[in-house]
């Protein structure tokens, strides 16, 4: 048998990004790639974190989170402040209309599990997420 799983999850990322940048064109959002998605879903859980938490939490460099959370500004769906306590410190925060992207973030996610978990039963999709994290631990 041939092995070429990091071939497949490439493939499927591939298809999985091209799906929700379509999906979000057709909900009329534009600008915004697969890994702003990674920023949004931090702030919907945490509302307000630093950029080095959101780093840690997505496992990026201080220079992508930066990158990423501009654009995220630029489109009035994130913005930063200082903290009043260290200037060192800034925080990120969800704006009005970030917050209203909430179910439309979540709408593509439940799509996207969906077509991920269709022909698994209950059990093959259990153990796809084992071995999955297995696969994942194998590289920290």
């Amino acid at each position: 048998m041939k092995y070429d799983s990091l071939s497949k999850i490439g493939k499927i990322r591939e298809k999985a990004n091209k799906f929700i940048v379509t999906r979000l064109e057709e909900e009329g959002i534009t600008g915004i790639v697969p890994s702003h998605g990674d920023i949004m879903a931090v702030l919907f859980k945490y509302e307000k974190c630093t950029m080095k938490e959101i780093g840690e939490k997505i496992n990026r460099t201080k220079a992508t989170i930066t990158v990423l959370v501009d654009k995220l500004i630029s489109l009035n769906l994130i913005k930063k402040e200082k903290s009043p306590n260290d200037n060192r410190v800034t925080f990120v925060s969800l704006t009005e209309k970030g917050k209203q992207f909430k179910p439309i973030f979540e709408a593509i996610s439940k799509e996207i599990n969906n077509i991920l978990y269709n022909n698994l039963s209950k059990e093959e999709s259990e153990t796809l997420e084992i071995l999955l994290e297995k696969v994942l631990n194998n590289f920290t």
